[in-house]
């Protein structure tokens, strides 16, 4: 027991044989990815199940374009600095996943794509598209928990492949788990090109299994990465959780904050003296209190 204790993790890969290395490699991805799954995170539930007059505010959708987009924005920035895949065909396979991101047809890019998607339901964008540069500058217009994901993106990018790898592997979930919830709201809302595209052509599921590949086949060369790896996965995932948990303050904050007299057909005040629904505003106090303690 005690010399198990003192074997070093780089030891426990390096000691097996390279194709094992990597392929216990992907079993730990795969619990990494299932431990950080974005689907399970009670902002989507909850922005589904808003009151619509509430989901459909400008501002709020600005909120949360601003966010998200934010942290889509520090990936596609990261990706351009990722390690290890010098050869010409590594960089023939990078570059493919370049091109589906920022090199659509006519000039088009993901990240336009997502902000018409986010104007066309009426969203106040906060944020012009081209005052997203520089993640350190970006920072300035975010609340902790999105910053942190944004400044962190480009060091762990930068470092080894896992950030990359956990990023691609969790994505499909979280763009269908979007377009889900927001449709509740705006029917229709997956079909716009930002998603149906991706869901159409399965982008987003190729590029998971091209950066396991390709991630697979530098750390069964070099086992000695394998540590470091996985410790970037588990911490990008770790702050893509922080990214939802802020979201979900944005959708439960404005819920919280909408007067009764938005709902079509309701009024503010209730009763013959005119006087507000005690028992209403009691019930929501209720409901929001049970809503936030679950998800701390």
């Amino acid at each position: 027991m005690e010399n198990t204790k003192k074997t070093k993790l780089p030891d426990l890969y390096c000691a097996r044989p390279s194709s094992l290395a990597a392929a216990v490699f992907r079993d730990d991805l795969t619990a990494i990815l299932t431990r950080h799954r974005p689907s399970r995170m009670p902002f989507f539930k909850h922005l589904a199940a808003a009151p619509s007059w509430v989901a459909r505010d400008p501002l709020l959708l600005g909120n949360i374009h601003l966010n998200y987009q934010a942290a889509m924005h520090a990936t596609r920035v990261a990706v351009y600095y990722l390690p290890h895949l010098d050869s010409p065909e590594l960089r023939q396979r990078k570059l493919q996943i370049f091109i589906d991101d920022d090199g659509l047809p006519d000039g088009d890019t993901h990240h336009y794509q997502l902000t018409r998607a986010f104007r066309d339901i009426g969203a106040h964008c906060l944020l012009a598209d081209q005052a997203f540069g520089a993640p350190a500058e970006l920072c300035h217009h975010l609340e902790r928990e999105t910053a942190h994901f944004v400044r962190l993106a480009p060091k762990l990018y930068a470092r080894s492949l896992g950030a990359w790898c956990a990023i691609e592997g969790l994505s499909v979930d979280w763009m269908r788990a979007l377009a889900e919830s927001l449709s509740v709201h705006f029917p229709g809302f997956a079909q716009h090109p930002y998603f149906a595209d991706c869901f159409m052509d399965e982008v987003e599921e190729r590029h998971a299994a091209e950066a396991l590949e390709v991630t697979q086949m530098i750390v069964s060369t070099h086992p000695e990465l394998i540590p470091p790896t996985l410790r970037d996965a588990e911490t990008i995932g770790r702050a893509l959780d922080g990214v939802w948990r802020h979201l979900d303050r944005i959708v439960r904050q404005a819920i919280a904050a909408a007067p009764l007299k938005s709902h079509p057909g309701r009024s503010e005040f209730g009763g013959r003296n005119g006087r507000r629904s005690e028992r209403s505003a009691s019930q929501k106090d209720v409901f929001l209190t049970a809503e936030s303690s679950k998800s701390t």
